[in-house]
């Protein structure tokens, strides 16, 4: 009986799947027959407008004719009109010579004056007697037998063959992608193409589920396109590219998948002073000492009975805030929630024009509480301090050394984990600030200290290739000898 039960339920939903695919028949029945009324309206369109076409320059080429017809019969009847008017000349003049001739008497003929030098210009000597333009008019013949066999062979545009993308040529620098494609084939019909690209995490062929949509470029004339200004939140990058002419788009590419690897990370709000406002990319000096922030994370406690599925308890972030205390005392302090363990590393920082007084940097986990950047072994920091004058210091293990060198307004911190290095940067110059050198021996946080005002973390990005040149030139320079560089 179960069996039969199986073979039912089976039977059925085989049955609406037959049901739902008869549906789906009939409704593309349905839009062929509308898409093919479409086709032929456009069609009609097309002959229309290419009747136009031919009509307007039939009119304008018999516009012509008639011109040229009108020029060459006027000038024919100036011409006629000339040799009647020598004519009439002509025929006067030849009277009054046979009147001459007949006179006999010389003292008569005498009388006569000039008779002959008359006769001689007369106007009828002068004429041309060729006619001053041709009656052909084959110049203004015209011979379509090219554009007819053109005409004879206009087909349906055909699909463009789907492009090929050069991973090779493809590049992943500066946090901006320049994607590479090639047609198989040459294509002159080809109007523009599309690029899509969406975000991911895995690095295989792009997933049916689970997956962020396609971003969409359109109307890209050339070959190669530049996305840039992008922030790497994930590790790699689906792309893809289809070509268009003019009435169809062809078939997408096979996808490309870019490495898009950056350090991510956000603010810990639970690491900070409770004289901080923390968001994920943002800390403000909060007058207040923290109360409205207080009420709302009591409220968050309430209903945060378990974990969030985005961050497990054996994630690096997780891992990263462990269970310490907040900062507390005068160490207005907030850390990041990431730990870097390993590699090279690279984040922002853009402190707003009221902030008085700052620390950029990096920690060992679990300081503690009262523990400010820069006042110990376990801490390295540039410290800004906007009061009265305006001055710049690297510190290390409570010592400071003043930097005599403007403020940027943005400045970037590159960590190079293993190769215990701690840089900072002009970050719209790139030009370098200050480098620690140490054997880092746990793993660093990155770390901010504020006090009146606020500071805006950039994160998702790649090593700058400007940083990676100047890297390579100061390690072949030899290292720093700074005092605060001993750890």
């Amino acid at each position: 009986q179960e069996t039969l039960q199986r073979i039912v339920n089976t039977l059925v939903n085989k049955n609406d799947e037959i049901h739902s695919f008869i549906d789906m028949l009939n409704h593309t029945i349905s839009n062929v027959q509308v898409n093919s009324s479409n086709a032929i309206s456009e069609l009609d369109e097309e002959f229309d407008g290419l009747y136009s076409v031919l009509h307007e320059m039939k009119g304008s080429m018999a516009n012509t004719i008639q011109q040229e017809e009108a020029r060459k019969i006027q000038a024919l009847q100036d011409q006629l009109s000339q040799c009647s008017r020598a004519l009439e000349s002509s025929e006067e003049l030849l009277e009054l010579a046979v009147q001459s001739l007949d006179i006999k008497n010389p003292v008569e003929l005498l009388e006569v004056e000039n008779i002959d030098l008359i006769v001689t210009v007369a106007s009828a000597f002068l004429l041309s007697l060729k006619p001053k333009v041709s009656d052909s008019m084959t110049h203004m013949m015209v011979d379509f037998a090219l554009e007819k066999r053109m005409l004879q062979a206009v087909k349906f545009l055909p699909v463009p063959k789907a492009p090929e993308i050069d991973v090779a040529a493809c590049l992943v620098a500066d946090n901006c992608i320049t994607i590479s494609w090639r047609m198989p084939e040459e294509d002159s019909r080809i109007d523009h193409f599309v690029l899509e690209y969406r975000k991911t995490n895995f690095d295989g062929l792009p997933r049916l589920k689970g997956e962020q949509h396609w971003e969409l470029v359109d109307y890209i004339k050339a070959t190669q396109y530049t996305l840039s200004g992008l922030k790497f939140d994930t590790k790699y990058m689906n792309l893809r590219v289809q070509a268009c002419n003019k009435a169809v788009a062809g078939e997408y590419s096979d996808p490309v998948t870019l490495e898009t690897k950056a350090f991510l990370f956000s603010l810990d709000s639970t690491s900070s002073h409770l004289n901080l406002k923390v968001e994920d990319a943002y800390v403000e000096w909060d007058p207040t000492g923290g109360k409205s922030q207080e009420k709302v994370k009591g409220k968050e406690n309430k209903n945060s009975n378990t974990a969030s599925p985005k961050r497990s308890t054996n994630s690096p972030r997780a891992s990263a805030r462990g269970g310490r205390d907040r900062f507390a005392g005068e160490s207005y302090t907030v850390l990041g929630d990431t730990a870097i363990e390993s590699g090279q590393h690279y984040w922002e920082v853009r402190a707003q024009k009221d902030c008085k007084s700052y620390s950029v940097g990096v920690t060992y986990r679990n300081p503690g509480k009262f523990d400010q950047l820069g006042k110990t072994n376990s801490s390295w920091c540039i410290h800004i301090n906007n009061w009265l004058q305006t001055t710049l210091s690297a510190k290390h293990n409570n010592k400071a050394k003043t930097l005599d060198i403007p403020v940027p307004d943005r400045i970037g911190v590159y960590c190079d984990f293993d190769g215990g290095q701690l840089s900072f940067y002009n970050a719209s110059s790139k030009a370098l600030l200050h480098t620690f050198r140490a054997k880092f021996t746990q793993p660093l946080l990155p770390g901010f200290m504020i006090w009146c005002g606020g500071l805006t973390v950039s994160t998702g990005l790649q090593v700058p290739s400007a940083v990676k040149t100047l890297q390579k030139s100061e390690n072949g320079l030899g290292g720093s000898t700074s005092s605060l560089n001993n750890a």
